[in-house]
């Protein structure tokens, strides 16, 4: 039977934990009963893990030291298989934020892709609120759902996979005017805009994540065009890490910019007409014409082979099984390097 891994205390079987090692290297395991770490630099038995507090020290066969400490989300979103790109843990946050997910809420997602956004959206929602993830890929879900399942040890009770479009199953996944939020990270938002409306509960919010500025552009123009929402804030968010040490303060080389655009509205009760916002004339309509400039070639949006994306979905159950105990080859692909290390 499978131990539910803990967020805090001290380490018991079934916790993963996160190992940095000599010149920074670092191992994530799943501490096993009779469990061991090998590596070139020796072997760590876990049993020297299991009782000890979060942040301890612990000495190899071979006199190296490890700090373990339990891997917080951003560091497993990070390392992770992906079948499809992740909702970068500066970009959740804000999520998160400007959507003001609540306890309790009840929120769509669509797409789920590697599960990154649901795990934050878990967390957020805690054990009386409910997630509903739409996804078209049958491939993708599976790598969430076993992404989801590592990290809380579970399927959690709150949340449920869609296979499918939004725009056609989720009238049969929740009632009319009863979901408080509604997260949109797909190439097309706009394609959902009036489903989501539907779905939303008056004063709910729906968010849209894109990559792109014509994107952007377009679903803002079409909530503005539907009548139903307050007017559309955009934004996007860079994150930029500083080197601290001694009197050498700087900026660091390198730096988290441009991921994707973040665009929220609110949904208007029915047949409430909000003050005119006065604003330029622009352009608002889009035709036919314009369907190329969508597509994902267009936008840069990557498209994974099927071979790789078998193998990402047998990583992500790898490491699930790992959580649930079946067998050693889990075990050992659980205590693989992380690929980010």
């Amino acid at each position: 039977m499978s131990e539910t891994p803990h967020l805090s205390g001290p380490f018991r079987v079934g916790d993963r934990v996160q190992l940095t090692g000599p010149k920074g290297r670092l191992h994530t395991i799943t501490l096993r009963e009779n469990g061991e770490l090998h590596t070139h630099n020796g072997v760590l038995k876990h049993e020297l893990l299991v009782g000890q507090p979060d942040g301890s020290v612990v000495t190899n066969s071979s006199g190296h030291d490890y700090l373990a400490l339990r891997p917080l989300l951003r560091d497993f979103v990070m390392s992770m298989p992906r079948g499809a790109a992740i909702v970068y843990p500066k970009d959740a946050a804000q999520i998160l934020s400007q959507a003001d997910v609540f306890p309790g809420a009840t929120v769509v997602e669509a797409g789920v892709g590697s599960g990154a956004l649901s795990l934050w959206l878990l967390r957020a929602i805690g054990p009386s609120g409910r997630l509903v993830s739409f996804e078209r890929r049958e491939e993708f879900a599976d790598v969430a759902r076993a992404n989801v399942e590592t990290f809380l040890g579970a399927t959690p009770p709150t949340w449920e996979v869609v296979v499918g479009d939004l725009v056609e199953s989720l009238p049969d996944a929740v009632a009319p005017a009863s979901v408080d939020r509604v997260v949109l990270d797909m190439l097309a938002p706009w394609e959902c805009i009036d489903a989501a409306a539907d779905a939303l509960t008056p004063g709910g919010v729906v968010l849209c994540y894109v990559a792109t500025a014509t994107q952007l552009s377009r679903v803002a123009e079409y909530i503005r065009g539907t009548g139903l929402f307050t007017d559309p804030d955009a934004s996007e968010t860079m994150v930029r890490g500083w080197h601290v040490e001694g009197l050498a303060v700087r900026p660091d080389h390198r730096m988290v910019a441009h991921t994707g655009f973040l665009l929220t509205a609110r949904r208007l009760a029915p047949g409430a007409v909000p003050p005119e916002v006065k604003r330029r004339a622009s352009k608002s309509s889009y035709g036919d014409e314009d369907v190329e400039l969508w597509t994902p070639g267009a936008v840069g949006d990557r498209e994974i082979t099927d071979k790789n994306l078998r193998k990402r979905v047998r990583e992500a159950q790898k490491a699930a099984d790992g959580v649930r105990g079946r067998g050693g080859d889990a075990v050992a692909a659980a205590e693989t390097p992380d690929a980010n290390a």
